[in-house]
């Protein structure tokens, strides 16, 4: 059976502001199934298009530590962001890949793509997120359209537990995670994995397994990023 085209870019260092902006741009203007795979993006603080800073930003700890707070075009919960995240971004034909552009059918599919990265481990999906055991190491977002969708993953290589500290303990909760601190709810992936580039091939790994890989220059995004397109990723400068 013939593999569908995936096109792979990689990134390095680049800004969460820029790489949505780019994957905004993917998903509103392109037609053929992308993969972004980026890390070491600066700290920041990215909330759901409907996400509201007053209520899941802790305002006291922001004022000690002030980073940017992004609102990005996709739905889901709010998430602090660092150089030690490893971002996984899907924007896909759903025709092309027989996914529907339905929740659970996306969380279906990618569960599917990260079984062979992490098959060493206990890992499922849970509710809305990617967990080993019952700690969370990746949480989603998701854009979906008739016939395309993205899905957009944030994986904790490490983190800082005070930064954590930037972030209100949520309203609404997955129901395993019970109530349950940062500290006891989320693991480190640098437990599971000697570094952030053997965690990254292996992804291509599996990657090369569903598709036939292409890989892409930024440069091809960025020239496409350039035309007019509804955008709606934007930074909040105060609440």
């Amino acid at each position: 059976m013939k593999k569908p085209i995936l096109h792979l870019i990689n990134l390095e260092n680049v800004s969460i502001f820029k790489q949505l902006q780019l994957e905004e741009a993917l998903l509103r203007l392109d037609l053929r199934n992308w993969c972004l795979v980026n890390t070491g993006s600066e700290p920041a603080i990215v909330l759901g298009i409907s996400g509201k800073p007053e209520i899941h930003i802790n305002k006291n700890a922001y004022q000690q530590n002030p980073v940017p707070v992004i609102r990005r075009f996709s739905g889901g919960g709010t998430v602090f962001i660092n150089e030690e995240t490893v971002f996984i971004t899907f924007i896909c034909d759903s025709e092309e890949l027989n996914v529907s552009s339905l929740p659970l059918e996306v969380f279906r599919w990618s569960e599917k793509i990260y079984k062979s990265v992490f098959e060493h481990l206990d890992f499922r999906l849970q509710e809305n997120d990617y967990v080993i055991g019952d700690k969370k190491f990746g949480g989603n977002a998701q854009y979906l359209r008739k016939n395309r969708w993205l899905h957009h993953t944030s994986l904790l290589f490490d983190y800082d537990p005070h930064q954590m500290k930037l972030l209100n303990f949520p309203e609404k909760v997955p129901v395993y995670r019970q109530t349950r601190d940062h500290t006891d709810f989320l693991c480190k992936l640098n437990h599971h994995f000697p570094s952030k580039n053997i965690l990254k091939n292996k992804f291509e790994m599996s990657l090369e397994n569903h598709f036939n890989v292409q890989k892409v220059d930024i440069k091809v995004v960025e020239e496409l990023s350039l035309l007019p397109h509804r955008k709606s990723t934007a930074f909040i400068k105060s609440w």
